[in-house]
């Protein structure tokens, strides 16, 4: 009889039994060769303590095994979760960091926006047009592993859209198709996903949908935050994110930006290699 994994403890407090597959799969899917991957679930699953052991145990553990065996990149797109909750303590930079990804899909960006609503005013996190598309995005961050955006979310929202559509149509504004979206860093709770999809809403969360979540997103398009590049200083990283550069790619498109903040060029020039393997790595 084949021996039952161990429990560990997720980031909500409950228990749960720890799948070698899921953490290999999640090291390939972060562009770990399949040996590479074996190894470090092997190592990990060997170090967990039965019912005392954390995912952030085992995200910690993964990681530095990934650094030391030198696969920098592959770390900083397994730290992808991590490094989104890492763009700071309020949603504003989550909220302009998905409006640089929908820039870059082609879109038309706006955050932070104020629409006149039917009964009130609403301030619209990202108001994204394409073609015929007018997506008014509530942008839901949570820096807590763990956080789940529940029903509530989704409800508020719709009825917000409800009322900014309504005088939408009423200024004569009925050529684009008005799609209330909500984004968020985590998950959705199933009444979320129920009551999103039942009133027609777009809901893009971690995993969610399957085809198409956050993550894929910005692995497909490779725009990955700079809280990702693990040889990145911290103290690098928070200037940049001051000066609003969220992405790898802004820093590839603009490589002075390291050496303007006092970075040697042999060091830029290791970082900004980082960065670009970060984003084309598969």
């Amino acid at each position: 009889m084949p021996k039952k994994s161990p429990f560990i403890i997720k980031a909500s407090g409950d228990k749960a039994r720890f799948s070698r597959r899921r953490l290999s799969t999640s090291l390939v899917r972060s562009g770990a060769p399949k040996d590479i991957a074996n190894s470090v679930t092997d190592k990990v699953a060997s170090e967990i303590i039965d019912g005392v052991s954390t995912t952030h145990d085992i995200y910690s553990r993964a990681y530095a095994l990934l650094k030391e065996m030198k696969q920098r990149p592959v770390a900083g797109r397994y730290s992808l979760k991590k490094a989104i909750m890492a763009l700071g303590p309020t949603g504003y930079p989550f909220e302009t960091f998905f409006g640089e990804i929908l820039k870059r899909l082609g879109y038309q960006v706006e955050v932070g926006v104020v629409l006149d609503g039917y009964c009130v005013p609403h301030e619209v996190d990202v108001v994204a047009i394409k073609g015929d598309i007018h997506a008014l995005v509530e942008a839901k961050f949570h820096n807590q592993p763990g956080t789940h955006t529940d029903v509530k979310v989704p409800l508020y929202i719709h009825s917000r859209f409800q009322d900014i559509e309504k005088q939408l149509k009423l200024s004569g504004d009925t050529h684009k198709t008005h799609e209330p979206w909500v984004v968020t860093n985590t998950h959705f709770t199933s009444s979320a996903i129920t009551y999103g999809e039942c009133m027609g809403m777009k809901l893009i969360g971690w995993r969610y949908p399957e085809t198409g979540g956050l993550e894929k997103m910005i692995e497909d398009a490779g725009l990955h935050p700079i809280t990702c590049l693990p040889s990145l200083p911290k103290k690098v990283k928070d200037e940049l994110l001051k000066q609003h550069v969220l992405l790898c790619q802004d820093l590839l498109e603009k490589p002075q930006r390291l050496t303007q903040l006092g970075m040697s060029h042999a060091r830029a020039n290791a970082i900004l290699t980082e960065a670009k393997n970060v984003c084309t790595l598969h």
